[in-house]
């Protein structure tokens, strides 16, 4: 297993996630335990682009509840009709907010986070049973670019 990421300085956020996906795959192949590899992607996804706020919401009965991050403090419980991470849940889809205060619902965990992307992780029975939430501190840092890169990562977690 690495103990550091291999990520460039000053190349493209699309070059980024191209160098970093293979390394979080390597790094989560063959450890069963869901938690830490949740723990080591949002770990290598703040390493690596330095984003405000990088955490996962897990399905729990019925609501999102947090589950590893790195950032600050966060809402611990959200109900799937509320903010982006709940939007996403819902719909099924990746959601990016270019500027999170004209988002309708927004729930603002920190005053800080200006845009924000939110991938929902799907099961291998195509069951939502998470989301990756990502936020920024810069508004509409968010692009497709992250977020197929975002869904790429999230798709390695099916997987395990």
């Amino acid at each position: 297993m690495a103990e550091t990421l291999s990520i460039p300085q000053h190349a493209t956020r699309r070059a980024i996630y191209e160098i970093l996906i293979p390394q979080i795959a390597a790094l989560v192949d063959g450890e069963p335990d869901l938690i830490a590899n949740l723990a080591n992607i949002t770990a290598a996804l703040k390493e690596a682009f330095g984003f405000f706020w990088v955490g996962f919401y897990l399905k729990k009965e019925d609501q999102l509840v947090l589950g590893p991050f790195q950032g600050p403090i966060a809402c611990t419980r959200i109900a799937f009709e509320k903010g982006v991470c709940g939007a996403a849940y819902t719909r099924r889809q990746t959601i990016i907010v270019p500027d999170v205060e004209q988002f309708p619902g927004h729930i603002a965990c920190s005053s800080a986070s200006k845009s924000e992307i939110v991938v929902p992780v799907f099961d291998q029975d195509g069951t939502v049973t998470m989301v990756l939430d990502v936020d920024s501190d810069q508004l509409d840092d968010f692009s497709d670019v992250d977020a197929a890169g975002l869904e790429r990562i999230v798709a390695l977690i099916r997987r395990m």
